[in-house]
Order: structure tokens, then C-alpha cells, then sequence
């Protein structure tokens, strides 16, 4: 985890205050864990430059953890882009019952301008419907892998208190 204090006092941030200094923002805690999931995989999903901002500013406002909304938007990297949007544009274009086209993706201005102008309704669809599904999924696994920790740690202390007892009754 980043040091809370040095980005609280990072100039950049200066004009968001006392925004920074919400505990859920830092803290690893179920509820802020698993709605930094769900920001940051619903932000991947989102093709727009910047992010990783834009998780940080929902992450303030969820009060989810801000370091792990920030770090998931990764998600959506330079290498795993291309595979994804395609997915996306497929998804998309199966929900609106458009055919898909075969088109090669490109981070480009150009590519943009000249490439996007058709396929851009079923892409932005498709990206809706997987960062909405994706956030949801990972919000449910993150709490169910919580419980279950919970669970067993609380077993495990409960075995313990059962061996003390038991050796204490034996002596």
C-alpha cells in the first residue's frame, strides 16, 4: 500500500483537501475492498484516457480503498486492450443483433477517427455490460472470500480455546 500520507500531501492533490482523508480510503476492510473492486473493474471497462483518475475520484466518493480501485484499472493495459474491447464490441454487437465486423484495433488517434464511426454502439454497449458484470462479480467474490477467511479464522481461534480448556481440564 502507497503511504496515505505522502499522497495526502502530493501538491497535485492539494484541491482535494480533507477528501483524502476519509478512513476507507486506506483501510483493508470488507466493505472497502470489495467496492474498490467493483470501481476499479467497472473503470477498466470505460475507454477513456486517464482512469486511473477517474477511479480515484469514484474511490473518494465510494469511499472504497483508492489504492486498489486505482491499481485494477490495469486491467485495461496496452497488451490486454485489444482482446478485451474486441470482446467488448462482440458482446455488444450479439446484444443489439448487429453482426459483428472484423476490425484490428489500434491505439491511435486516427484509428479512432476512421474505425470507431462504426462500431462505436455496440463497442460502448459491450464495455457497459462487461464493467457492469465484471464489478458485480468481483464485488461478490471478494465477499465471499472474505467470509470465508472470517470463517476460518474464527474456527481456528475456537479450536484453540477448546485445546486450552481441554489441557487445563486434563491437569
Amino acid at each position: 500500500m502507497p503511504d496515505q500520507h505522502k499522497i495526502r500531501s502530493h501538491r497535485h492533490l492539494q484541491f482535494l483537501g480533507k477528501l483524502l482523508h476519509h478512513q476507507h480510503l486506506w483501510h483493508l476492510n470488507r466493505r472497502s475492498v470489495a467496492g474498490a473492486i467493483s470501481v476499479g473493474l467497472m473503470v477498466a471497462f470505460i475507454p477513456i484516457p486517464f482512469q486511473m483518475v477517474l477511479a480515484a475520484i469514484l474511490a473518494i466518493f465510494f469511499h472504497t480503498n483508492l489504492p486498489i480501485s486505482v491499481s485494477l484499472v490495469w486491467l485495461t493495459n496496452p497488451v490486454t486492450m485489444p482482446a478485451l474491447y474486441y470482446f467488448a464490441y462482440k458482446v455488444g454487437a450479439r446484444l443489439l443483433g448487429i453482426p459483428p465486423h472484423p476490425f484490428k484495433f489500434e491505439l491511435s488517434f486516427e484509428w479512432l477517427m476512421t474505425s470507431l464511426s462504426g462500431v462505436w454502439e455496440p463497442f460502448l454497449l459491450g464495455c457497459l455490460i462487461l464493467g457492469l458484470v465484471t464489478a458485480l462479480i468481483g464485488n461478490l467474490m471478494m465477499r465471499l472470500v472474505w467470509r470465508i477467511q472470517v470463517v476460518r479464522k474464527r474456527a481456528l481461534l475456537r479450536a484453540k480455546r477448546q485445546q486450552r480448556k481441554a489441557g487445563l481440564t486434563k491437569e
